[in-house]
C-alpha cells in the first residue's frame, strides 16, 4: 500500500490556490467526523522510546512523531493524564493510524493505550523494544506496522464550518493580542457555532482572578466543573495570573466569541459536546496548550501572538494570528492572519484552505512541538 502524505497537498510544491470561496472543503473522512489532515502517527507511550519513535517515522513517508518527556515514574493523577492525553492526541480526527511504541518496564504500557484506541475505532499496532529484542529490531518493525497502516490520502468528505472542532489559543495579554487577534478569532467562533460546530478554548490561567464571573458565562453544569476541574489545579505562572487580573473578564471573554461555555475538560479530554464553546483546563503555553486541543479533537488551532511563536503541532495544523504591526513585519513568513487588517471572512476563507489542504506557515516550515502539562510530581 502507498503510504500517505502529510496531508493530500504534500507533495505539489504549490499550497492550494487562494480563493474566497473555500467552503465547503474538501476533507478526510472519519468514523465520527472530517480530518483535516492524513497524518499516520508514532506515538511513544513513554520518554524512553521517543527516539524509536522518531526514527520510525523519518522512515514513512507522511508519518509524524510525537515525542515527550513522560510515561515513566509518574504518580496517580500525572500518569492518568499523561495517558488520557496520548489517547486523545491518537483519536484526533487528522489521525489515520497510530503505531504505538513503547519500553515494556513503563507506567503507561504501550499494549494498554493500544488496545484503548482500538476500542475507539483508531487503526493501531504496537510494539515495545523489550518485546521485540532491542531499539534496531524496535524501528524496522515499527516501520513495517507504520507501512500496514499507511493508506491512499483521499479527501473524499466535504466539509462545511457545522463539521468543524476548532481550536482557540492565546498566548499573551498585550494590548494587540486582546483588542485585534482574540476578538477576530472570537468573531469566527460565533460563526462556526452559528453553524453548528464546536469550538475548545485553552488557557484557562488567564480566567483565574474571573471566578465569579467566568461561572456566570457558563451553564450550571458547566460551572460546577470549572470549579471542579480548574479552580482545584494548582496555578504555575502567578505572574500571567496577576496580569490577567488587570483585564476585565468582558475583554478576554472575546477570544470565544459571544456564545456561554457549555463545557469544561480536563486536560487530555475529548469534547463531549456537539456543538457550542467548551474550556479545556490547559495552559497558556503554546506546546501544552496545541496537544490538549489536538486531544480534545480540534481540526485545526487558532493561536492567537503578540510574540509570533513560529511553531507548530505535529497533528494539526495551526494558523498564527496576529494583531501587532512589528511582529506581522518582522515574522511575514511565520504569520498567517494580520488582524489588523484581515476580517472574520478573511480568517473563515483561511480556515476553510486550510481543512482543504493549504498548508499553514508552521506547517511549510515544518515546525512542531509537542509537550504534555503536568498534573503533579514523578518519582
Amino acid at each position: 500500500m502507498t503510504p500517505p502524505t502529510a496531508d493530500a497537498e504534500a507533495d505539489s510544491p504549490d499550497d492550494a490556490p487562494a480563493t474566497t470561496d473555500a467552503w465547503p472543503a474538501a476533507a478526510y473522512a472519519r468514523p465520527d467526523g472530517i480530518g483535516a489532515r492524513n497524518r499516520l502517527l508514532v506515538l511513544p507511550s513513554v520518554i524512553c522510546s521517543r527516539l524509536v519513535a522518531d526514527r520510525i517515522a523519518e522512515a514513512v513517508p507522511g508519518a509524524v512523531s510525537a515525542g515527550h518527556d513522560h510515561g515513566c515514574a509518574q504518580l496517580g493523577a500525572d500518569e492518568a493524564q499523561t495517558e488520557r492525553t496520548l489517547e486523545g492526541v491518537a483519536a484526533n480526527p487528522n489521525v489515520a493510524g497510530a503505531v504505538v511504541v513503547g519500553l515494556g518496564c513503563e507506567g503507561v504500557q504501550s499494549d494498554r493505550l493500544a488496545g484503548t484506541l482500538a476500542d475507539r475505532g483508531v487503526p493501531v499496532r504496537e510494539l515495545s523494544i523489550q518485546g521485540v529484542g532491542g531499539s534496531d529490531e524496535a524501528v524496522a518493525g515499527g516501520v513495517d506496522a507504520a507501512r500496514e497502516l499507511a493508506a491512499d490520502a483521499s479527501r473524499t468528505a466535504t466539509a462545511d464550518l457545522g463539521d468543524l472542532t476548532v481550536g482557540v489559543v492565546s498566548s499573551d495579554l498585550g494590548d494587540s493580542t486582546v483588542d485585534r487577534a482574540d476578538p477576530l478569532i472570537g468573531a469566527f467562533v460565533d460563526r462556526v457555532v452559528d453553524a453548528g460546530g464546536r469550538a475548545v478554548v485553552a488557557g484557562t490561567e488567564r480566567l483565574r482572578p474571573h471566578g465569579d464571573a467566568v461561572r456566570e458565562a457558563m451553564s450550571a453544569d458547566a460551572a460546577e466543573s470549572y470549579t471542579e476541574t480548574v479552580e482545584s489545579s494548582p496555578t504555575r505562572t502567578a505572574g500571567l495570573v496577576r496580569r490577567a487580573g488587570e483585564r476585565s473578564f468582558a475583554d478576554l471573554a472575546r477570544l470565544w466569541g459571544e456564545r456561554p461555555i457549555g463545557a469544561v475538560l480536563p486536560y487530555g479530554a475529548p469534547a463531549p459536546h456537539e456543538s457550542g464553546v467548551a474550556l479545556v483546563n490547559a495552559p497558556t503555553e503554546f506546546a501544552a496548550a496545541s496537544t490538549a486541543l489536538a486531544a480534545a479533537g480540534a481540526d485545526i488551532v487558532l493561536h492567537a501572538t503578540g510574540d509570533g511563536i513560529p511553531t507548530g503541532h505535529p497533528v494539526v495544523p495551526v494558523c498564527k494570528v496576529t494583531g501587532d504591526a512589528e511582529t506581522s513585519a518582522a515574522l511575514s513568513g511565520d504569520i498567517d492572519v494580520d488582524a489588523r487588517t484581515a476580517g472574520v471572512d478573511d480568517l473563515s476563507a483561511l480556515v476553510g484552505r486550510v481543512v482543504g489542504g493549504e498548508r499553514t506557515c508552521a506547517e511549510r516550515h515544518g515546525l512542531t512541538a509537542f509537550a504534555i502539562s503536568r498534573a503533579g510530581p514523578s518519582m
